[in-house]
């Protein structure tokens, strides 16, 4: 039972609707939180998905906003984090009004090569905003806990996103560091989360309005910092998952009385049929728990419509950056050799780099960030050089297949194969059944890729009468359920 002090109660009282009653909301900040998933649609396509899952016993139901996420019932016995789907990245568990801020940020044909990604861990917003940039341009996702990085970016690699840099950076130096560099940003901002109370009862039990100012101070420096790093023409959304206007419209007002010539305010009360019902005057969500049975959440979207002073000038760049261009003669051996062991085509238009006998991909429009900040993680890594040739990683050929790849170099595989191959084990030839025996029996020996639903699992290497899984040991799972 959720435990909402008197202090919570009487502030939240004022701020509540006159549509919405106090007592409603009461009510559903005790109902357990309806499950919610949203398609990675860079590896599957999202009717290909529904269509899958329903023959596996799933309900689905669309959720309004998100052309890709859906409410799901009817598998109260399996964990989701569990299901092989979702082990090899055919969707992300994510809260459905979670999925409102991507959704907003791209809203009324917002054109964005360059994102930033202000506070993204543990994922949810970053590979949505990934898979609707297509892994095409730039998504910065920065995160200021340290152990939360290495959360996003296990969740970036397993859903294939490739055209992303990590940072882990105060948010409050972007303005500084990458000044008006971004045609979009989101910056989903630390809060109170006051809207969690469903999912955790205790989020509110020791709620006092001192804490909401104070986060409110880091709000607005925040916001100023991210309006900043913002190109004039460009878009912020900012959002929390905290209710009090403390938090949400006061930091927007902020920001609009500090730069009141570039501030622009879109409305988002068409962004989905139904959105009127959580719109304010000034054109921003306030979702209430009881307005689309969800979390609490607020939304707003913020169009830079002036370039505006900058506050510190640029810092000295940054020197001593590991990474070299690879020549011509090495792009052309690495090329070769995933065309050949994987029918894998690296894209033209993005940049191979070299890191001592490492070989990294890079989006072309990295580069002028290029000494600007310092990065945890760029791009994906394509290969290590070995003694003859070279040994594919599992985040090149997840990445690249998400694209596309080629049956000739790769096995589809049983629910069960599946399920042991992302345990870590090898598969007999002897499992498959006898045409598909045969066929591996004329294949060339040496790597191949292996799948499930058609898409990608990883690499394994064909020995004749077994396939040696290369699954990266950190990936091992020790527990995987299969869902039909």
């Amino acid at each position: 039972m959720a435990q909402l002090n008197t202090n919570f109660i009487n502030h939240i009282k004022k701020e509540l609707p006159a549509h919405l009653s106090l007592e409603e909301f009461i009510v559903y900040c005790d109902k357990p939180l309806r499950k919610s998933i949203r398609v990675n649609t860079l590896k599957i396509n999202t009717a290909q998905f529904v269509d899958i899952m329903t023959n596996a016993g799933w309900k689905l139901s669309p959720v309004p906003w998100c052309a890709d996420g859906f409410w799901i019932e009817g598998k109260d016995d399996i964990q989701l984090g569990n299901a092989i789907e979702h082990i090899q990245g055919l969707f992300y568990i994510q809260e459905a009004s979670s999925m409102l801020p991507p959704t907003a940020l791209f809203s009324n044909g917002t054109a964005a090569e360059i994102v930033l990604d202000v506070a993204s861990a543990p994922g949810s917003k970053t590979t949505q905003i990934a898979a609707l940039m297509n892994n095409s341009g730039l998504l910065v996702a920065n995160e200021y806990s340290a152990s939360r990085v290495k959360v996003l970016h296990a969740n970036v690699l397993r859903m294939g996103a490739s055209h992303t840099a990590l940072t882990h950076f105060d948010g409050r130096v972007f303005g500084e560091y990458l000044y008006e560099s971004f045609d979009a940003i989101l910056l989903d901002a630390p809060c109170g989360g006051e809207g969690t109370v469903r999912k955790d009862p205790l989020a509110l039990k020791h709620w006092d309005i001192d804490d909401v100012t104070a986060i409110g101070e880091t709000q607005k420096d925040l916001i100023e910092s991210a309006f900043l790093a913002l190109k004039p023409g460009g878009v912020l959304v900012y959002s929390t998952c905290t209710l009090s206007q403390l938090e949400n419209q006061h930091i927007c007002y902020h920001l609009q009385q500090t730069y009141p010539d570039a501030v622009e305010f879109v409305s988002l009360a068409a962004l989905f049929d139904g959105a009127d019902k959580a719109c304010t005057e000034d054109g921003f969500l306030h979702v209430w728990p009881q307005t689309y049975d969800s979390e609490g959440f607020f939304v707003a979207k913020i169009r830079k419509t002036a370039s505006v002073e900058r506050v510190k000038k640029q810092p000295k760049l940054q020197r001593n950056f590991p990474f070299s261009p690879a020549n011509e003669k090495q792009k052309a051996e690495l090329t070769q050799y995933f065309q050949n062991n994987f029918c894998l085509e690296l894209p033209s238009d993005d940049v191979i780099m070299l890191r001592d006998d490492e070989y990294w991909l890079f989006p072309v429009q990295f580069i002028p960030f290029i000494g600007k900040m310092r990065f945890q993680r760029i791009g994906i890594k394509l290969a290590d050089t070995m003694k003859k040739g070279y040994k594919a990683k599992h985040e090149a050929v997840i990445a690249l297949s998400a694209a596309a790849h080629n049956p000739a170099k790769t096995m589809e595989l049983s629910a069960s194969q599946a399920q042991d191959f992302l345990m870590g084990r090898d598969i007999a030839t002897s499992t498959f059944d006898q045409p598909t025996q045969q066929e591996l029996a004329i294949m060339p020996q040496g790597e191949m890729l292996v799948s499930y639903h058609n898409v990608v699992l990883g690499v394994v290497k064909h020995l004749g009468h077994r396939l040696k899984n290369n699954l990266p040991r950190e990936l091992v799972r020790d527990n995987v359920n299969l869902s039909l």
